[in-house]
């Protein structure tokens, strides 16, 4: 993992029709409430645990579930990683794969199937020595995607219970341990990059790279791109919040894990030079943040805390 934030690249566009507002370098917290508030609130009467997920899977872009497809935490990650017209990521990135997994354990956890142990009476161990266990009745349960589906099978077949740290490298395969190798989620980014296509935001083709040919997955739905780059910006420009636990957990989770992947540059690149470095300085303060207080809060997801923890070096 590089050091840092983010760099600016010299080809970023300052005029992009992707740049937002700040309101100057102030932090916005006009008509705050408080988080058990706001859920309170905003939570829709609903007949079953599918029809909540369904009304606050992406509850802060508030889109018509009719008209728009519903991008998991992964997909946003790739779909910021890879480039339009070529439709691969670069080369160059060895980032992306843990990042990858990392978003995976924070899905499972967004929705209800995972979380990490809680702290005993007398002692309150560190985030990162936390075992990973799935909840209940909801840990049994399928979660619908093949994905996320093969990974709880392998946190639930897991005894003893590990550390997030621990599975995002099973995950990863990134392990000396050939015990855990069986635990390693292969083709990931390609398994990823084949639900985009089937929800019509990615096309498919063969690229030809002299010594071999590539299947690629350049972007056909812009809009939904346009999408996932307002949601990052908007988390440290218009919707910034002083306490993270206001920050809708998704876009927050989507922040960390995009600055995991090494592909928070292409979100912010097209903004112009105040907003890009404010959004920097925000990002920045995020990551210098007290994971383990942070985990504590009342309201929380340690899960998340813990793979944004994992990353932050």
């Amino acid at each position: 993992m590089s050091e840092g934030l983010v760099q600016r690249r010299n080809a970023a566009n300052s005029s992009s029709q992707w740049s937002h507002s700040a309101s100057g370098s102030g932090w916005s917290t006009v008509g705050q409430t408080s988080e058990e508030q706001f859920v309170t609130s905003s939570m829709p009467v609903v007949s079953s645990r599918s029809d909540w997920y369904n009304a606050n899977y992406d509850d802060a872009d508030n889109f018509d579930d009719a008209k728009l497809a519903r991008l998991t935490l992964m997909e946003e990650v790739l779909l910021l990683g890879l480039k339009d017209r070529e439709g691969y990521t670069s080369f160059w990135n060895d980032s992306i794969s843990s990042g990858l997994r990392g978003a995976i354990l924070v899905e499972l956890a967004l929705r209800g199937r995972v979380s990490l142990e809680p702290c005993g009476l007398r002692s309150r161990p560190q985030l990162q020595m936390r075992k990973l266990v799935c909840v209940g009745a909801n840990g049994q349960a399928p979660v619908g995607d093949a994905l996320l589906d093969e990974a709880l099978r392998h946190i639930r077949d897991m005894q003893p219970p590990e550390t997030v740290p621990n599975w995002i490298e099973y995950l990863s395969g990134e392990t000396w341990n050939p015990l855990k190798l069986r635990y390693q989620l292969r083709n990931v980014r390609e398994r990823l990059a084949k639900s985009l296509v089937e929800k019509s935001v990615c096309g498919t083709e063969k690229q030809n790279f002299v010594l071999f040919d590539m299947t690629t997955h350049p972007l056909v739905d812009s809009e939904a791109k346009q999408r996932v780059l307002r949601k990052v910006q908007d988390c440290v420009l218009s919707r910034w919040q002083l306490d993270p636990q206001r920050i809708d957990r998704r876009c927050l989770a989507l922040l960390y894990l995009a600055h995991a992947s090494d592909v928070l540059e292409n979100a912010f690149a097209p903004l112009p030079d105040e907003e890009y470095d404010l959004a920097t300085k925000r990002s920045k303060a995020l990551l210098q943040l007290d994971f383990d207080a942070e985990a504590d809060k009342s309201g929380a997801c340690p899960v998340l805390w813990a793979v944004a923890q994992a990353f932050v070096k």
